[in-house]
């Protein structure tokens, strides 16, 4: 295995470099070969069997591992004992974040979904009913047949008994005194 910026030659046959030149080179074939499915199985206890969270944690020990090529004791025992350490120090570190941020959950099913807040609209049926209670009963039967029931001026005029153009001039006026009052409660 080959990195950018250790040991990586450019401009030769790669068949003509010797691997094994850069120590680390040396030292990551060695961790995989050897140590890579220990500590996976070390991980995997301390993860909770969490496959994912336990690749990640022994991707980034042996990385580390990498970093301090330099300074890492290759005899076999020690370097166990240290790939342990730090797996085990990355898993705990990793406990303790998710304590600190509550871990994310999948929506799987309607029950969880957020309730639509109603209260703005609840509020303002209260404040348009008040408003409708200061309308002269003519203007309410108006409004409750074409905006409440949803009736064309047509069918209000109808069930009414008015003609058309009566229903479109009390609507206009029903409509005109709502909003001078909606202002008014609105700025109580």
């Amino acid at each position: 295995m080959e990195a950018v910026g250790r040991g990586c030659q450019f401009g030769r046959d790669r068949q003509a470099t010797d691997m094994s030149e850069d120590p680390s080179d040396e030292l990551i074939s060695l961790l995989y070969k050897d140590f890579r499915d220990p500590l996976f199985h070390q991980v995997m206890h301390l993860t909770g069997h969490d496959q994912q969270w336990t690749e990640d944690v022994v991707q980034e020990t042996l990385i580390r591992a990498w970093q301090h090529s330099d300074t890492l004791n290759r005899e076999p025992g020690m370097l166990r004992g240290w790939l342990l350490t730090v797996a085990r120090r990355i898993v705990i570190d990793g406990w303790r974040n998710r304590r600190a941020r509550p871990q994310e959950v999948e929506l799987e099913s309607s029950e969880n979904a957020e309730i639509s807040d109603r209260t703005d609209q609840s509020l303002s049926a209260l404040v348009i009913s008040e408003a409708l209670r200061y309308l002269d009963r003519k203007y309410q039967a108006v409004i409750y047949e074409t905006y409440l029931t949803g009736h064309t001026v047509r069918e209000a005029a109808v069930i009414l008994g008015i003609p058309e153009g009566t229903v479109k001039s009390r609507l206009y006026a029903a409509m005109k005194t709502l909003r001078r009052s909606l202002g008014e409660l609105g700025s109580r």
